[in-house]
């Protein structure tokens, strides 16, 4: 049996150990140390010139070396302070851009000053307190607008269709008492509005919180979307889906579902497209889906550097949306190329909407247990 051979440790020497040390100094120490040496050896080198020059030019000799000697002192004591200083110009920097509104980047932590380190730990640690009460934030308004999408969908269904269908049957019953034909006619037209308003808040209700999405899941809900999407904008859509063997977390199957929804609303509003193809795909513990078209596209990396606020298009919304569920959006756009979505979302990890905990810290969340 062969076994690799483990290569022999290679001393190492001490200078660069005491170097990344010294370096390690706190700022005052380096300073300090740094013009103790200019005084000690500008101290000697004068002492030594004082007792040895002897003529006339031993003035102009020394006072020149005073000169060298303060200038060299400056020029030490800047290079000290540029390379000491130079964590706080880059955290600086950081904070420039957090304050600008991006708050990925994070302060560096070199080991060349404890101070500064310990400076730029601690406001990375403010950062990411921020980031998680942000998504806790998110969270919760995405959770109470979809509870209050449930509850006014519910209502609208239970309630206000109710009343347009007892309108309906009383007006059914008026026209068979009337024997008038102009009466008769009149009915049948306010019976048509009446059947009209109906279907509108039907759509409404379905629109605002499908009843299939949390009685049968995701699947049956967007092939009635689908269906129903294809009639109203005279758009073919081609939906297919794989390896969707169970349901998804009711949190995911809310986001998948919104996401495709705003994907399809865009393409009837702004691309002008005739067809349009939605996958859904599981595989490795992970969904993805694509949404593309074949319409009129727009410019995407020019839309993606804008303002989130100034988007439009509903983009911000998803990319909120996959991002809580720690997955993302690709967006491949171009004018009169058409428009593909690729969402990337991880099941494994998927938290519930109503535990900010396993949001944040999802590797402690188990789907199914």
């Amino acid at each position: 049996m062969v076994r690799s051979q483990q290569p022999e440790a290679i001393p190492t020497s001490p200078l660069p150990t005491r170097l990344s040390k010294l370096l390690a100094m706190p700022l005052l120490y380096k300073v300090l140390l740094a013009n103790s040496l200019v005084i000690l050896l500008g101290a000697t080198l004068g002492t030594y010139l004082a007792t040895r020059l002897k003529d006339t030019n031993s003035l102009v000799v020394l006072v020149s070396f005073i000169l060298l000697g303060l200038i060299v002192s400056v020029v030490i004591n800047y290079a000290l302070l540029k390379f000491a200083l130079s964590p706080l110009t880059r955290l600086r920097e950081t904070m420039e851009q957090v304050q600008a509104g991006d708050m990925t980047p994070k302060a560096p932590v070199n080991g060349f000053d404890p101070d500064a380190d310990s400076l730029a730990q601690t406001f990375n640690t403010m950062l990411a307190a921020i980031d998680d009460l942000s998504k806790t934030r998110a969270i919760q308004i995405l959770h109470a607008q979809e509870q209050e999408r449930k509850r006014i969908a519910r209502e609208l269904h239970d309630e206000t269709s109710q009343v347009l269908t007892s309108l309906l049957i009383s007006l059914a019953m008026l026209e068979e008492s009337l024997t008038s034909d102009t009466g008769r006619s009149r009915i049948a037209d306010t019976r048509a509005l009446a059947h009209q308003a109906l279907r509108a808040v039907r759509n409404l209700s379905i629109d605002l919180r499908p009843s299939a999405l949390d009685d049968l899941g995701l699947l049956p809900a967007l092939r009635w979307y689908i269906k129903e999407y294809q009639q109203k904008c005279d758009i073919e859509v081609d939906f297919s889906a794989t390896g969707l063997k169970e349901r998804l977390p009711a949190e995911m199957e809310t986001a998948i579902y919104r996401i495709i929804q705003e994907s399809l609303t865009n393409t009837a509003k702004h691309a002008h497209a005739r067809k349009a193809r939605v996958t859904l795909v599981e595989c490795d513990a992970v969904i993805t889906v694509s949404i593309a078209d074949d319409g009129a596209g727009f410019d995407a990396p020019a839309v993606l550097r804008m303002p989130w606020q100034d988007r439009g298009l509903g983009l911000g919304g998803m990319m909120e949306r996959a991002s809580l569920l720690n997955g993302s959006v690709d967006i491949d756009s171009e004018p009169h190329h058409g428009t593909t979505i690729n969402v990337r979302i991880p099941v494994s990890r998927a938290p519930r909407l109503d535990d900010p905990v396993a949001l944040l810290h999802p590797e402690s969340h188990v789907i199914g247990l």
